[in-house]
């Protein structure tokens, strides 16, 4: 389980997101949907249209600087032009890359459903004031409190056993079963792309499935 002195290796553990996250995209293996739409044991949040055509999962860390730079830089662009628009359905997968990571999705899913998303932004948005200090629990629980965290509420949601559980089984079902390596990995109705991808690039993707 997380604790203070884990927490306090982990600005040079998240140090590998930097490079084991890829800047190149390509397309790799293709996988089943059936495989893929097996949730884990919190359940997937999706976001979008539940019967568009095409489906998006993304695999992320939140400690990944690759991801932070692609849900500053392409995720709006994305959000706006095809799921607020109901042509795609997109899923986010925690594949944290170290024990901080592990953290953030934990802190993301303690709250509910409803809270995944505004937390996991929250947290990919301001990456460098957290990921990559001194004092990494300390910078965490102070931007918790912005998402209604109390330090009691915040220290009970690391000490979930169940939820830390959930969250490693997402990661190690995906490494097992769908060959990720890196982060951010993405699967297009079944289509593997490892990188931060452009949103050029997810429209060369996304367009011919429509």
């Amino acid at each position: 389980m997380l604790n203070r002195r884990q927490f306090a290796q982990t600005a040079a553990l998240s140090s590998l997101s930097m490079t084991l996250g890829g800047t190149s995209v390509k397309a790799d293996p293709k996988f089943s949907a059936e495989a893929l739409a097996v949730a884990g044991p919190l359940g997937d949040v999706s976001l979008g249209n539940e019967q568009a055509k095409v489906t998006v999962y993304e695999y992320a860390s939140l400690t990944c600087s690759h991801c932070a730079a692609f849900h500053a830089n392409v995720w709006p662009k994305l959000k706006e032009k095809y799921i607020e628009t109901g042509k795609i359905r997109f899923i986010l997968r925690e594949f944290p890359l170290d024990p901080l990571a592990v953290a953030g999705f934990m802190l993301a899913r303690c709250n509910g459903n409803d809270r995944f998303y505004p937390v996991s932004d929250l947290l990919f948005d301001t990456q460098k004031s957290w990921a990559f200090v001194d004092k990494p629990a300390e910078a965490l629980l102070n931007l918790m409190r912005q998402a209604g965290f109390t330090q009691e509420s915040f220290e009970a949601c690391l000490k979930n056993q169940s939820i830390y559980d959930a969250v490693l089984a997402v990661r190690t079902r995906g490494g097992k079963d769908f060959q990720i390596d890196a982060t951010p990995t993405f699967f297009i109705n079944g289509q593997m792309y490892k990188g931060a991808m452009s949103l050029e690039e997810l429209e060369k993707a996304i367009d011919p499935l429509l």
